[in-house]
């Protein structure tokens, strides 16, 4: 929520014609009425946002949901932008399902599923959110620039492992910047855990989202879509992209089906680069011979 919702909110209350004067008077909202507008607006925001995740969520993944309500404003004390969270909740999708909101008082609604906010919203008074999406992390270090490097002779199957991760960060941070989101590459380890972190605000497909990249030669195993799944669950993440330079056999596909799991193979990973831009190539065959006279 910014501070345009406000602004955007109408003052206008009632156009009469004055037959006497031939012309029309105007009369505006009052304080009051402005006020209580624009916090009904906030709930019914907050309460459409829940609604639209459960309703998406035909394949039963999400079992709850964390909605913080942030606004940037002026601060009148300081003239300076402030960005304070005005309303938080959480709710469970039963719990939230059992509701009919088309008879709803959304304040009400919103104080009986236990919410969080000031009794006047439009005084943006901040509160701590029920839960945050911490983009501290001990593991997240420097990234290098790699696409640029990038051309049609670059075989991506046969890129020094640690280049290849940089690049999908590199590419991830592309992808999803045009949202506001930003890409984080974590310590490199070859342990099979999480090689990148993607944080996206948007309220619908936003959350974080943990990022795999397989430089395979080979066919990527079920295991490793396992594991993925099991990262997912263990970072608390929203869902989970898994990246290789070959592809993934039927099992692969079969695990991941009706998980938060995108599981993105060397073809995909071409049209991708293309997408923002970049051109490269996969060559398996070649890849397995260069691969085989360095080690």
């Amino acid at each position: 929520m910014r501070g345009q919702t406000r602004r955007v909110l109408p003052r206008l209350k009632e156009v009469k014609y004055v037959k006497s004067k031939d012309d029309f008077t105007e009369s505006f909202l009052s304080e009051n009425e402005s006020n209580k507008l624009y916090d009904d607006a906030l709930y019914q925001i907050c309460l459409r946002a829940l609604h639209e995740l459960f309703d998406a969520d035909a394949v039963n993944a999400i079992a709850a949901v964390s909605f913080n309500g942030w606004v940037n404003s002026v601060d009148k004390a300081t003239g300076k932008e402030a960005n304070a969270c005005v309303l938080s909740i959480q709710v469970k999708k039963d719990e939230f399902q059992a509701i009919n909101l088309q008879n709803v008082e959304p304040k009400t609604c919103f104080k009986a599923l236990k919410g969080i906010g000031s009794s006047k919203l439009h005084s943006l008074t901040p509160v701590a959110p029920v839960l945050t999406i911490s983009r501290e992390d001990k593991r997240f270090v420097a990234s290098h620039e790699v696409v640029s490097q990038l051309n049609e002779g670059v075989n991506l199957a046969a890129m020094d492992w640690e280049e290849f991760e940089h690049l999908i960060r590199q590419l991830f941070e592309q992808e999803f910047k045009q949202a506001g989101g930003e890409v984080k590459i974590t310590q490199a380890s070859r342990d099979g855990g999480v090689d990148a972190v993607a944080f996206d605000p948007d309220v619908i497909r936003g959350g974080k989202t943990v990022i795999q990249a397989k430089r395979y030669t080979n066919t990527v195993g079920v295991s490793a879509v396992r594991d993925l799944y099991g990262t997912v669950l263990n970072e608390g993440a929203s869902k989970g992209i898994l990246v290789t330079t070959s592809d993934y056999g039927p099992d692969s596909y079969e695990f991941a089906k009706g998980k938060p799991l995108v599981l993105l193979n060397g073809a995909n990973l071409l049209n991708l680069l293309e997408k923002h831009g970049h051109k490269a190539k996969i060559n398996l065959k070649e890849a397995k011979t260069i691969l085989a006279e360095q080690y």
